[in-house]
């Protein structure tokens, strides 16, 4: 499964953390970026990547549910989402600069 680089940052920032981790963290992803999403377009696409990761059974989202959508405000690693980020760990350790 092929996980994008905010999703990789996501999966090593809850990693690293541990326990349940406030989404606010991941806005740091845009800071180190290079080209970088607009401003307004930012939250919605670290809503989109942790709906995505959620779905593939990485992550537990918690927060709040209106009549029509739910607003995640925290976010957990299950089993798989840390062996995962292990993996995505690895392989950024074993690329050698040439």
């Amino acid at each position: 499964m092929r996980l994008s680089p905010l999703q990789k940052f996501i999966l090593l920032k809850c990693y690293e953390k541990g326990g349940r981790i406030d989404r606010k963290f991941f806005r740091d992803f845009y800071v180190k970026q290079d080209l970088k999403a607009k401003e307004k377009y930012q939250e919605s696409i670290i809503t989109k990547s942790l709906e995505s990761l959620i779905d593939r059974e990485l992550m537990i989202g918690f927060g709040r549910r209106t009549a029509h959508k739910w607003f995640i405000t925290h976010v957990k690693l299950t089993k798989k989402g840390k062996n995962r980020a292990e993996e995505v760990l690895q392989e950024s350790q074993e690329k050698l600069p040439l």
